[in-house]
């Protein structure tokens, strides 16, 4: 089993409201030259969880950090003119912190962050303050820095 620092969360970058799902997302990362998905969960609008990688496999998320780190993806992260908003819907931040529970109960001395809070990361994803959310949802975890 591999050692897992982090949990690392993403958005698809998808406009809000806009119905996209693991294979697609699968589809899209196999034309930028990857093997399959780079995340190894994806979770819907309606949040359904879809499994993508094998917790086992790293993953292709965070360039330099993906030995030891899991991916988990959301759909949305964009408003309708591409700018950077927390998208997610109430189902999806439900699925979200339930399976951020079970992913800490397996992984207990994994941080949870986002992609932006990596050094050298200029981008918005997860177009949320991970640390704040964490800090609401009393998981137990901070999302400390990366």
């Amino acid at each position: 089993m591999r050692k897992i620092s982090a949990i690392v969360l993403h958005c698809s970058a998808t406009p809000e409201g806009r119905e996209i799902s693991a294979s697609d997302i699968d589809q899209m990362h196999r034309t930028r030259g990857f093997d399959r998905i780079g995340y190894h969960y994806f979770i819907r609008l309606d949040g359904k969880i879809e499994k993508g990688r094998p917790d086992g496999v790293p993953g292709a998320h965070v360039q330099g950090h993906n030995l030891d780190t899991i991916g988990i993806c959301y759909a949305g992260g964009v408003d309708v003119a591409m700018r950077p908003k927390d998208t997610r819907t109430q189902a999806q931040k439900m699925a979200m912190k339930a399976l951020i529970g079970t992913m800490l109960e397996a992984y207990p001395e994994a941080r949870v962050c986002g992609h932006r809070d990596f050094p050298g990361v200029n981008k918005a994803c997860p177009s949320f303050d991970v640390a704040a959310w964490m800090a609401e949802t009393d998981l137990g975890k901070t999302a400390a820095g990366a």
